[in-house]
């Protein structure tokens, strides 16, 4: 059984209690997403993301949905 894990970085304009919640109605329904945070203090709003898969398209368009920019942070 593969349990490798991705840890995905990226900028997003999520910026309030309230717009992380909105979120973790979309995000947190995803199987293959183990966790993830919102760094509400960074300028970045940076979103990190632990996930079995590397899915970095349907992460961004997961956020995208629910009406936030996400872009994956280059290092």
């Amino acid at each position: 059984m593969n349990t490798a894990q991705h840890i995905l970085v990226f900028k997003t304009n999520i910026a309030t209690v309230e717009d992380r919640l909105k979120v973790a109605q979309v995000l947190d329904r995803q199987p293959f997403i183990g966790k993830w945070t919102v760094d509400l203090e960074d300028v970045d709003r940076v979103l990190r993301v632990v996930a079995a898969i590397p899915a970095i398209d349907s992460i961004i368009a997961l956020v995208n949905a629910s009406a936030y920019e996400c872009a994956e942070l280059e290092d």
